[in-house]
């Protein structure tokens, strides 16, 4: 069964820095590329950064010169470190795998979030 975990969040003050990762396990699986999301509360989901297996990067234009995504390929897992934090990404974070799976093809997979809060 494959699962996706991210971790690493917290509180921070404006300016700080964090770094959260993204694990996936569980199985025997490909990579096709792993997302980072983020949902404010009471607003939509949205996409802060992806990296795809040829290791093309995206970045959301609010997070470009701030953020960073990374892949450790031996350790299946993907880092978003950020720096020079605000209050308006202040949010929960999601982890989104897209992993080629055995018989079934490309599969999604979605983590369960984890809370960045930036406060002074």
């Amino acid at each position: 069964q494959v699962q996706v975990a991210e971790s690493g969040g917290g509180l921070v003050q404006p300016g700080g820095s964090l770094r959260l990762s993204c694990v996936a396990s569980g199985g025997a699986f490909g990579f096709n590329g792993m997302a980072w999301y983020r949902q404010p509360t009471g607003k939509g989901r949205e996409l802060v950064a992806e990296i795809t297996s040829g290791g093309t990067i995206t970045y959301a234009d609010s997070v470009k010169g701030r953020f960073t995504i990374s892949r450790d390929k031996a350790k299946n897992t993907v880092y978003l470190q950020m720096n020079s934090l605000k209050p308006e990404d202040t949010a929960m974070y999601y982890c989104n795998a897209n992993l080629e799976i055995h018989m079934l093809g490309s599969r999604q997979f979605w983590g369960q979030g984890t809370q960045v809060t930036v406060s002074s």
